[in-house]
């Protein structure tokens, strides 16, 4: 099963076609035909080409051939991954937009944006179903010397104004790891934010920054080509698709952290729509491609009801407000 999609995919055909199988209520899909394109309309809160684009194009595949209607993927880059998510969370509660919600927009952002956030993370969404979970890796260009950890901490203590470590934005996981990092052996890491990991990895790879902090599944075909060196793992534990490379504890750094990503839509889409949709995205994880797709790139396929998401959610949101207040992190 392919997992791209076309980024604008536009097809004929009647919305009405596909109302049997979505078993959507008919009130919802009518305000359908208003939209700029047909199906379930997908946003993505990141720019293409990072972990967040990747999940949400592997899932909208599946959902098109079961739903029998187009899933058009639309990335919607911006502050933390909120302006995405503020989008979805203003749409009309019909089931037809949806959004890749995530420990960014969803768990830690909402605490560095404050009210600028625009949406309460739980009161304002209606969490489906929990799609992948997977732990950060920290790259570097290929050129870059040190090959390890501990390496790369002393050429940052080496170094007056420490170094440079690209994120795919501020208030992603990734730059918190980031703070945390820097905090727990003393070094000065630069942030420099970018509006998704896409183009952050383009610049490691030119050697214009010379780190990374990353999602896995982002960063995972371009270790396996050789074009940046992974230093090491956020997770427990290596990772079975990595079993090179270790993990921060093996290199003497007590740091773990785990991303997640989900499927929410707006607070107040109709139970039946929300229940459909979650046994969907659920079988769709169950096939064996998914399962050796997640698998290869450093994910595990998630497989929660939409109660244990909202509970999911909840708590991840709680859990990371005195992380991101202890680690002094703002908005760049």
């Amino acid at each position: 099963m392919s997992i791209e999609l076309p980024r604008r995919q536009i097809m004929a055909g009647a919305i009405t076609a596909g109302l049997a199988p979505l078993g959507l209520a008919r009130p919802a899909l009518a305000q359908a035909a208003a939209w700029p394109a047909p199906g379930l309309r997908l946003v993505v809160p990141f720019a293409p080409g990072g972990t967040t684009d990747l999940v949400a194009r592997l899932v909208a595949a599946g959902l098109q051939e079961r739903l029998g209607v187009p899933v058009v993927v639309e990335n919607r880059a911006g502050a933390g991954a909120t302006t995405g998510s503020r989008l979805v969370a203003q749409s009309p509660p019909d089931g037809l937009t949806l959004v890749m919600s995530n420990i960014a927009s969803h768990a830690i952002s909402p605490h560095l944006y404050g009210r600028n956030t625009g949406y309460d993370p739980v009161r304002d969404f209606t969490h489906i179903a929990l799609i992948t979970q997977n732990p950060s890796v920290f790259v570097a260009n290929a050129r870059f010397e040190p090959t390890g950890l501990q390496a790369m901490i002393a050429e940052a203590k080496r170094r007056p104004n420490g170094l440079d470590m690209a994120t795919s934005g501020s208030g992603s996981s990734n730059h918190l790891l980031l703070v945390q990092f820097a905090g727990a052996t003393g070094i000065t890491l630069n942030h420099i934010p970018y509006r998704g990991a896409g183009p952050a990895m383009t610049d490691v790879i030119a050697g214009t920054v010379p780190l990374m902090s990353d999602s896995l599944p982002s960063s995972a075909n371009h270790i396996r080509q050789g074009s940046v060196r992974a230093l090491g793992v956020s997770g427990e534990a290596r990772h079975p698709a990595f079993p090179d490379v270790p993990t921060f504890r093996e290199q003497g750094v007590d740091l773990v952290s785990v991303s997640w990503f989900g499927l929410s839509g707006p607070a107040g889409t109709p139970p039946a729509v929300v229940e459909r949709l979650n046994r969907e995205v659920r079988a769709v994880l169950a096939t064996p491609e998914s399962r050796a797709r997640y698998a290869e790139f450093g994910g595990d396929a998630g497989d929660l009801d939409a109660a244990g998401y909202t509970a999911m959610v909840r708590d991840e949101f709680t859990r990371w407000g005195p992380v991101v207040r202890a680690s002094g992190a703002s908005v760049d």
